[in-house]
């Protein structure tokens, strides 16, 4: 019955998805804008299907309904239940049933947001174009993705998942946030696809999605931090971001992201950029589509990776038809695109916006490079290669420190033009911080002459973001917290503090591996850890040996190993002592042997760690209040019909146009 319930769920979804787009373009092609409004009661039966096959899978997976193939592949009746919540995702097909389903949550908000403005032609081929893509996710459910497929001989247990992802309960949470991140961008790039079809480029298409792109990214971007939070918590290597192609697979949307919600300012205030930011929107969906190529092709060997599976070809199809139809749609508008506004300085709030892009698409090109060859190289030699960290951290370090530089000196330019003598006045006090910074991390012990300049602008861009929330504050109270400016500002100091914790975690920490027994010491950067004993027992019938470790100062810690029955080989579970200064982080290098209660305790000591996710925490917050409007935000807004007038974005420039405009 569960199976059932599911697949006419699925068909529903299928069925609805397939007669909203129709209707739309129907509408559209026949000039007929008054049927547009039928296809909101298709939305509605489509996000209904959905949520009734969604509830039919988390029924059995609670229920141990072992009779559906993914129940028994990916869940076991001693499955804690918060795991089996999230088996949902844990594997390929009911990924796909997660995609799908939070695809039609944003379609749905979308379809009410603009409810009455179906008639409008942007939003009848923006919300055609995200129901062509329900169709596409749909019909990965009906066929090669079928989450419903039944067993004739039911077993009486399951399989269960990767223990690595049923042993802390950030694996509930993480790929939410990331899908969160990933689907939320189709309805940016519903919005792009239909500016390019009806040949509407003002402000107003830009205007509509900018809080959908921020939630997409903001999401995104919260997912890749719990997904480093886990690797750090989890995996028991001491690290939190490895360079792995599937990790790279969900940075590379956000860094186009990044770009676009820096550059569509451009656009809105200069009518700069146009094309580059139609092309910005269509990149990152595409590439979410890629990514989730990578994850569940087979292509990859990647603890983040899904089972090997039929979705590969049908995947990078439709990733090659987004890049396609997005080139044909540009170079169709191509002389409509062009505008007269151009740079007049590059000391203008545009001009470090323009160089910021040029750094994203810098880093994305890196990253992109260094994820793809090793496969292309495979393809053509069959010979795998291995592009590592030497080679990220030796591209990347000169492109994060002229964006830190760039971050740093953006807040207090004009737009249009600043004068050399006015510069220098903003700058002084978050130059000063930077100085400052640079000092007090030297005389703790940093070293190298990257990492110190690094270290500074992170001061510095703090600094600039500082000065900048303080003027709106005191012009505005605590409104001046809040909306564009006051929220990037946020955002601005949460990566200050972000890249605080990356630099010194990684360019200063130390590492000991001891082989003690119980009573014995060893001491690691001052830190002296006391192994104090172990117990060594069967929990659901897997061995697992705990140990009990004293770290001075923090308390006792126990770091453990578990060898799984159905796995075959031992986990390290570590055990961090995290403070605002560094982290002791235990992890065992061997189960012991049986009987014996000596052991092999790995130390590792991470400056700063605990900086990344208090940054990651500030980030959001100021992503958070961007979305919240103000009265400052609405005068900023582009009336219907209107042309833009460029509005100052900070507090000194509001004062010097009230100025400009009592002189005149």
């Amino acid at each position: 019955m569960i199976a059932v319930l599911g697949t006419l769920g699925v068909a529903v979804g299928l069925v609805s998805a397939l007669g909203g787009a129709g209707t739309l373009v129907a509408a559209r092609v026949l000039d007929q804008p008054e049927r547009c409004r039928q296809a909101l009661a298709w939305i509605a039966a489509m996000a209904a299907g959905c949520a009734l096959a969604a509830g039919a899978m988390e029924f059995a997976l609670l229920s141990d309904d072992f009779s559906l193939a993914y129940v028994a592949r990916n869940s076991t009746i001693a499955t804690p239940l918060i795991y089996k919540i999230a088996t949902l995702w844990g594997a390929l097909e009911g990924s796909i049933l997660l995609w799908a389903l939070v695809l039609c949550g944003y379609v749905g908000a979308a379809a009410w947001r603009f409810r009455d403005r179906t008639a409008d032609p942007t939003v009848a081929w923006a919300l055609a174009v995200m129901l062509i893509v329900c169709v596409f996710f749909f019909a990965l459910l009906a066929g090669p993705a079928n989450p419903f497929a039944t067993l004739a001989d039911p077993p009486s247990d399951g399989g269960g998942l990767n223990p690595l992802l049923r042993n802390h309960p950030l694996m509930a949470i993480h790929p939410v946030m990331l899908y969160l991140g990933y689907v939320g961008f189709t309805v940016p790039f519903g919005f792009a696809v239909a500016a390019l079809v009806t040949g509407k480029f003002d402000s107003h298409w830009l205007a509509d999605t900018r809080r959908w792109t921020l939630v997409a990214w903001g999401s995104l971007g919260a997912g890749i931090l719990l997904g480093a939070w886990w690797s750090y918590e989890v995996l028991g290597w001491g690290g939190y971001w490895a360079w792995d192609p599937v990790e790279n697979a969900s940075l590379l949307p956000w860094l186009t992201a990044t770009a676009f919600v820096h550059s569509l300012i451009t656009q809105q205030r200069r009518q700069m950029l146009r094309v580059w930011n139609l092309s910005l929107l269509i990149i990152t969906f595409a590439l979410t589509i890629f990514g989730t190529f990578l994850t569940r092709s087979g292509v990859l060997e990647s603890v983040h990776e899904f089972s090997e599976s039929s979705l590969g070809p049908i995947l990078l199809g439709f990733f090659a038809a987004i890049v396609v139809t997005g080139v044909v749609l540009v170079a169709w508008r191509g002389e409509t695109l062009r505008t007269p506004a151009s740079l007049r300085s590059i000391w203008s709030r545009e001009g470090s916006f323009l160089g910021n892009n040029l750094i994203f698409a810098v880093a994305a090109f890196v990253v992109m490079l260094g994820t793809v060859f090793p496969l292309l190289a495979e393809a053509v030699s069959q010979e795998r290669l291995a592009v590592g960290r030497p080679y990220f951290d030796r591209m990347l370090a000169p492109v994060g420190i002229a964006l830190l530089g760039l971050m740093a000196l953006s807040p207090a330019l004009n737009w249009r033009g600043t004068p050399a003598e006015l510069r220098s006045k903003r700058l002084l006090w978050p130059a000063a911080a930077g100085a400052l910074t640079m000092v007090v991390s030297v005389w703790a012990g940093a070293h190298g002459l990257w990492q110190v300049l690094a270290l500074g602008l992170g001061g510095f861009v703090i600094g600039s973001a500082a000065r900048l929330l303080w003027l709106g504050v005191r012009r505005n109270g605590w409104r001046g917290l809040l909306g564009r400016t006051g929220g990037g500002m946020i955002a601005h100091i949460g990566v200050g503090v972000i890249a605080f914790g990356f630099i010194a975690s990684s360019a200063y920490g130390s590492e000991g591996e001891f082989t003690l027994s119980p009573g014995e010491s060893g001491v690691v950067a001052g830190h002296q850890v006391t192994y104090l004993g172990l117990t060594d027992g069967i929990s659901d019938g897997n061995r697992v040996v705990r140990v009990r470790v004293d770290v001075e100062g923090r308390g006792v810690f126990e770091p453990a190993v578990t060898r799984f029955v159905e796995f075959g080989q031992p986990i390290s579970t570590p055990s961090v002592a995290t403070s605002l200064i560094d982290d002791v982080y235990l992890s065992l290098a061997s189960i012991p042997d049986e009987g014996s209660d000596e052991v092999a305790l790995r130390v590792l000591i991470k400056p700063l760690v605990a900086w990344m996710w208090l940054g990651g925490a500030v980030l959001v917050l100021g992503i958070a209040a961007a979305l919240v409007p103000t009265r400052i935000g609405a005068r900023d807004r582009v009336p219907r019909g209107g042309s833009a007038r460029p509005t100052p974005s900070s507090a000194e420039e509001r004062a010097g146009a009230v100025a400009r405009e009592r002189g005149s």
